[in-house]
């Protein structure tokens, strides 16, 4: 068993993680880690619900930190460039640097550390250099884990909206529920969107399971325009397919899935 924290990713998805892989509802959070005496990891986790605690054993653990960006030693100093406290260029909302003449994006600015973001903005700062309208929604920035199960997820946690205040509904469906995932033994894990309780807009997305990477792409898709659950509901999606879970899980949002 492959046991993973990831302190780096958002942590509401981590511990969704953690739910699928022990079966359980727990509210999570971890405590420690050690080896145990035969030679197996053993994870100390704690129920705060209950108050109370229990281990879970695995061959490996991983564990992500986090990263910084690399801008030491690059001359940025020598220019005038200005840097947060992590070491991150500061930019306006053109990726213009403090120095006029010098532009920023991707990992050495703030935001997700991710290759794809990156593409979005040099893309956005070419357009906008050019006079066109570049634009980046970074509500609508898929992030992936690519481990076993996979993890992958897409706008608001639902401690972002309760901390904001949004009233949204929940729609979750789970993998053991689809035929495709079932037929190739590997059905752990679920689809869960968060769309708002009143226009239904869809705010979040939060895969864990297999193709996670790949499924997520459909929400993206749907949140850079605006959908609805009710539009991914009432969008077919071919049979048998992973896509189906992702279908219902929207369909559990406004009304009820259809195999579970």
């Amino acid at each position: 068993m492959f046991i993973f924290f990831f302190f780096f990713f958002k942590q509401k998805t981590a511990y969704e993680m953690l739910r699928s892989l022990v079966g359980s509802e727990m509210c999570i959070r971890d405590r420690s880690i050690n080896e145990g005496a035969n030679g197996k990891m053993v994870a100390t986790v704690k129920d705060v619900k209950k108050d109370k605690e229990s281990t879970i054993e695995s061959d490996i653990v991983l564990i992500s930190t986090g990263r910084r960006p690399n801008t030491d030693d690059v001359g940025l100093e020598a220019v005038g460039i200005e840097t947060d406290k992590i070491g991150r260029v500061v930019v306006d909302d053109h990726f213009k640097t403090n120095v006029g003449s010098i532009f920023a994006i991707g990992d050495a600015i703030a935001g997700p550390m991710l290759a794809h973001k990156a593409e979005e903005e040099g893309i956005a700062c070419v357009e906008m250099l050019a006079g066109l309208g570049g634009h980046v929604n970074y509500d609508a920035i898929p992030g992936v884990v690519y481990t076993h199960p996979e993890v992958a997820d897409c706008g608001k946690t639902e401690e972002q909206l309760k901390d904001e205040g949004i009233k949204y509904k929940v729609g979750k469906f789970p993998f053991m529920a689809n035929s495709r995932a079932r037929t190739n033994d590997d059905a752990e894990g679920m689809v869960k969107i968060l769309a708002d309780a009143e226009t239904d807009r869809v705010l979040g997305i939060h895969i864990i399971g297999p193709n996670a990477g790949e499924l997520i792409a459909e929400g993206v898709l749907g949140m850079e325009y605006g959908c609805s659950s009710e539009d991914i509901g009432r969008t077919c999606h071919a049979h048998p397919t992973l896509s189906e879970a992702f279908k219902e899980a929207a369909m559990a949002v406004y009304d009820k899935p259809i195999h579970f």
